[in-house]
């Protein structure tokens, strides 16, 4: 193998390339990005960079210095237009290249709102990449009325800045609770008082019927209810979708993703995918991870595998949201829970504990890294802790550990 290509130059683009480099591989390395900036950072994009808190150059997971030093090609700014196994090249507007082996670190992207319902207007973002952030910061101002669309927490944390600046915000949530889809009630119930305390107009049961404008720019929203509201923008956070469009030209395996064995290979051998777009094998069912931590952690994994390692990629989900002056972090899976104990401190110091069968399987932790610490080391440890000992205050978690 002498040709590495890798198309995606985000977060596990990065990762990818830096990982083949340190595991030794000298052969030739291009990675594709379709964004003109060098890989960045995300998180930070609708946080700390949209509150003027970070600069452009603290965004930049590695200096440019470091693939020039690496000896990595760097080919931002471009678009795959195809990818062809049989000849095993890719082909942008004008240019075709060669490769041994292909990495897909594609990433995935925010689902829009359709036109029909004003999704075109002036004045509607969305918060992925930079050029979303740029354009969303003239309309961030004291003042200003937001909708955010969606109650997960892409539109929490969107709700969360937008009030810190002084925006005067409402959200709307179709479902019943915010968080529905990810979260118990007790969180909802948690992030719901969170968002009040901090004047957000949160209503959950509406959804958007359609946006409206005049001259081309978003002026009103009228909802579900039937009510109106004034608004000079909108941020949708309604979900992300794997981008799979050049596997599927490819014939890939499609699966909620770009469909990977244990190793990150996906159905044609000379190809693997890592990160948002991928699919992967764990505990017997078959998941994809929206995280930093995966980004990074399965696209060292599968450079190491694209160097013949052949070591399964054996996922620890954690996440985290920053939320006000609350930090969540999330250690683990909460898919089937049937039972949530709740640990409350002082203030808004909580955690809760899902179980499935007994068995714990996920914490969420509000400003309680002791809790997260604790129960992040259980889960991967396949551990469990006692319901009882966990609700109970006078319980030292770190005992937990021992038990």
């Amino acid at each position: 193998m002498n040709r590495v290509v890798v198309i995606g130059a985000g977060q596990a683009g990065s990762s990818l390339v830096a990982g083949l480099r340190k595991e030794g591989f000298d052969g030739e390395i291009t990675l594709v990005g379709a964004e003109q900036a060098l890989p960045y950072q995300r998180p930070p994009l609708s946080k700390g960079y949209l509150l003027g808190e970070m600069d452009l150059d603290r965004l930049y997971l590695r200096p440019d210095r470091f693939y020039e030093e690496q000896n990595i090609a760097l080919k931002l700014g471009r678009q795959v237009t195809g990818i062809d196994p049989v000849a095993r090249t890719i082909t942008f507007e004008e240019e075709t290249l060669a490769y041994d082996q292909l990495a897909l670190t594609t990433g995935s992207h925010p689902r829009r709102l359709p036109d029909t319902m004003g999704g075109g207007l002036a004045g509607v973002h969305v918060l992925r990449n930079l050029a979303d952030v740029d354009g969303l910061m003239p309309y961030v101002s004291r003042g200003a009325k937001a909708l955010i669309v969606g109650g997960g927490y892409i539109g929490l944390e969107a709700a969360a800045v937008c009030a810190k600046c002084g925006v005067e915000v409402t959200l709307l949530e179709a479902a019943d609770r915010i968080l529905q889809r990810v979260a118990a009630p007790q969180t909802s119930d948690y992030f719901r008082a969170l968002h009040k305390n901090h004047g957000v107009d949160l209503r959950e049961g509406v959804g958007l019927e359609r946006l409206a404008g005049a001259e081309g720019k978003v002026t009103a929203a009228v909802l579900s209810d039937k009510s109106e509201l004034c608004i000079d923008f909108v941020i949708v956070g309604i979900g992300v979708d794997p981008t799979t469009q050049l596997a599927e030209m490819a014939n890939l395996e499609i699966d909620n993703g770009v469909r990977t064995d244990a190793f990150g290979r996906t159905s044609d051998a000379a190809i693997w995918a890592a990160g948002d777009c991928a699919s992967f094998p764990f505990n017997g069912e078959r998941i994809r991870l929206e995280s930093v931590p995966n980004a990074i952690e399965h696209a060292e994994t599968v450079a190491k595998n694209m160097l013949g390692a052949d070591r399964e990629y054996v996922a620890k989900p954690w996440f985290w949201s920053d939320q006000y002056d609350v930090k969540l972090q999330i250690a683990g899976l909460n898919n089937g829970y049937d039972q949530v104990v709740s640990r409350r401190g002082e203030g808004l110091t909580t955690s809760f504990w899902y179980y499935r069968k007994e068995h714990l399987i996920a914490v969420e932790a509000m400003n309680d890294p002791r809790a997260y610490m604790v129960g992040k080391r259980l889960i991967d440890g396949g551990k469990n802790a006692d319901p009882v000992l966990v609700e109970d205050l006078n319980t030292d978690l770190k005992q937990l550990l021992k038990m």
